[in-house]
């Protein structure tokens, strides 16, 4: 066993690496903000993980494999892995899982940090934040929204006021977000009470084209649910989770459109309602702050959610020409798809177009911002999949890897059929990268030069077969190679 010292009391978690679970970091009514805790006396457990937010099953659980936790509103809890709780005042990196603000936690075995902590000598948080309607209703008199982005804020002034006690250095944290974690670090970048909370950030497949819903949206999301239920907007208080839970899917199935993936409950900006605003606004505080980035996507994010959906198989010609026609201005550009992937299914091609316009051109767009606000990035894209995978280079395939866990995902579809050993010399190379990050602000790791992203040459970092950088060298200032 461990134990670690914090200004609200003492706690005991798992040795080896240090693994402290289920650790508090604020109270919360539903639909109400995170509160401060209260100290505790004594010595507290800390090696049981708490339940997670509640949720519906994952809706990427055909490539990432289901998940079976016990489910409570008192969620804000905290899992730390660290080396030593000591005084050696070590780079933390604070995890936001992904989930479409629907599903997921930070204490889930998928995230844990010890390998990540143990290897790279970090302090690694994850955190649950509360989800769906408890996380982002609004409805003016029962919730003001951004409850899971207020969350996310009480979790890192935690880290800031405690992480100390754990072998963390405060003044050196990483903020590390998947997917809607990485959309969350954009909106968290925003938010004034944020200054000073995390000084470096990693997005990894971050969507900007799910911007900030407006208030006015969001109270008509929040009336479709309170219609669902059949009940007023009073009441929506007493409602039973699981009552609540089921409406919100509904809300979501309601709402669906072919080849989009936008969530009913989202953080509620209404300054920041559309994708060009949501990056300049993001990109120009990350500036601003000397925020430097890693920003990166995988190579077929959308075939995720494609393959793993019954709908989809095959998909409808004419909705696929009509997403053509909206995304590109014009149902020919099929063509050109189709003749950089020679051979591939309809379904293939949707897949690669949506990558292109929810993930892959907004990520760049992103990164341009940023540098042009005068901040450092450096870009990569994920390209390795097992052979002859169905889910392709998806959306999640890197997060095995970044953590180094590879076992907690051996029922993972995603990753069936890959070679263990390059599994694990890929983990090992990409974790080195994202810790020297945290550490210095660089991701040069021994033996793997990283250029940083310039607009002009647009150089990236490939994490696949083979590691390189692929762009335009002579566009940037930096040179080098493997």
């Amino acid at each position: 066993m461990s134990t670690a010292t914090t200004g609200l009391g003492d706690l005991r978690g798992v040795a080896a690496v240090s693994v402290f679970r289920g650790v508090p970091y604020a109270t919360a009514r539903r639909f109400g903000p995170p509160a401060p805790l209260s100290a505790w006396t004594g010595l507290r457990d800390a090696t049981r993980h708490g339940p997670i937010p509640p949720q519906a099953p994952s809706r990427l659980r055909a490539a990432m494999g289901e998940t079976d936790r016990r489910q409570d509103e008192d969620c804000l809890t905290l899992t730390i892995a660290t080396p030593a709780a000591d005084a050696a005042a070590r780079p933390v990196i604070v995890f936001l899982h992904g989930g479409a603000y629907l599903s997921g936690a930070g204490s889930l075995d998928w995230y844990d940090g010890s390998v990540l902590a143990r290897d790279g000598d970090v302090v690694v948080v994850g955190v649950n934040y509360r989800l769906g309607a408890l996380g982002f209703l609004h409805l003016p008199g029962v919730a003001e929204g951004n409850m899971g982005l207020q969350d996310m804020v009480a979790a890192l002034r935690w880290v800031r006021d405690h992480i100390a006690g754990f072998g963390g250095d405060p003044a050196n944290v990483t903020v590390m977000g998947q997917s809607a974690g990485a959309h969350a670090i954009m909106c968290l970048l925003t938010m004034w009470d944020t200054q000073g909370l995390f000084h470096r950030a990693i997005l990894q497949s971050p969507p900007p084209t799910l911007v900030p819903q407006s208030r006015a949206v969001a109270r008509a999301n929040a009336e479709a649910l309170c219609a669902q239920l059949q009940v007023s907007a009073d009441a929506l208080a007493e409602v039973p989770v699981a009552d609540l839970i089921t409406a919100q899917m509904q809300v979501a199935r309601q709402m669906a459109r072919f080849g989009d993936i936008t969530p009913p409950f989202l953080p509620v900006f209404d300054a920041m309602t559309d994708t060009a605003t949501f990056i300049r606004v993001a990109a120009a505080e990350a500036g601003k702050r000397g925020i430097d980035m890693i920003i990166g996507t995988t190579r077929e994010e959308m075939h995720a959610f494609l393959a793993g959906d019954p709908a989809m198989n095959p998909p409808d010609p004419q909705a696929i020409a009509d997403r053509f026609a909206a995304l590109t201005g014009s149902a020919d550009s099929i063509a050109l798809y189709r003749r950089r992937r020679p051979g591939a299914s309809p379904m293939d091609l949707l897949g690669d177009l949506l990558t292109d316009h929810i993930f892959l051109f907004p990520a760049l767009a992103l990164a341009d911002a940023v540098v042009q606000a005068g901040a450092q990035v450096w870009m990569y894209q994920f390209d390795w999949a097992p052979p002859a995978s169905r889910f392709k280079a998806c959306h999640c395939l890197e997060l095995p890897f970044v953590f180094g866990n590879l076992p907690a995902w051996a029922d993972a579809p995603m990753l069936a059929g890959g070679d263990p050993v390059q599994m694990a010399a890929l983990s090992a190379a990409l974790r080195a990268t994202w810790v020297e990050f945290a550490d210095s602000g660089d991701p040069h790791a021994p033996g793997l030069l990283w250029p940083p992203y310039r607009p002009d040459g647009r150089q990236t970092m490939i994490f696949g077969n083979v590691i390189g950088v692929a762009g335009d060298p002579s566009g940037a200032e930096w040179r080098g190679g493997i």
